[in-house]
């Protein structure tokens, strides 16, 4: 024998099943107000920072025409370390000029790329409501000692620089 019974709710109304839960009826409830999505969306810790973000897009703005200027004089560096070594000077010409195009082009790489990491993780903290003015700087820091680092390479591996650093040396 199977017992017919209705399950809870099958038979009864929203408002019969309200009443034996032991709420108030529908029409009785006023309902909620929906809160503001820019209140829920913004961190309640985020506070803009006009002075902060103007410092970091001129910081940005400036580092970007660094860039430029630079990568296209590390296009052509065997030129640049004539120059260098005239500056210097140290006897002779920059004769290595496969190495010297190589690293710089790697540098002016390392430059874009850098300034490119450096603006993207500044974009996300700017919008995040955070103190960003020292990450321009600091990636202007990192991304120029690496540059430095491929023009020092292709500077070390010729042979006049190389014979006055010996002279130097002694």
């Amino acid at each position: 024998m199977s017992d017919q019974r209705p399950q809870y709710g099958e038979l009864a109304t929203p408002e019969e099943q309200r009443r034996a839960a032991g709420l108030p009826p529908l029409s009785e409830v006023a309902p909620a107000a929906p809160e503001p999505i820019a209140a829920a969306a913004a961190p309640a810790s985020a506070r803009p920072h006009p002075v902060d973000r103007f410092a970091t897009i001129a910081l940005l703005a400036y580092g970007l025409v660094n860039v430029v200027m630079t990568g296209m004089s590390y296009l052509d560096l065997p030129t640049v370390l004539n120059e260098v070594m005239k500056i210097l000077g140290i006897e002779g010409e920059f004769t290595d000029y496969a190495a010297g195009r190589l690293w710089g082009t790697v540098a002016a790489v390392v430059l874009a790329v850098g300034w490119t990491a450096t603006a993207v993780l500044s974009v996300r903290r700017l919008r995040r409501g955070r103190i960003t003015w020292w990450l321009p700087i600091v990636g202007a820091v990192v991304t120029s000692f690496l540059a430095g680092i491929c023009v020092m390479v292709a500077m070390m591996g010729d042979p006049a620089f190389a014979d006055y650093i010996v002279k130097a040396g002694s």
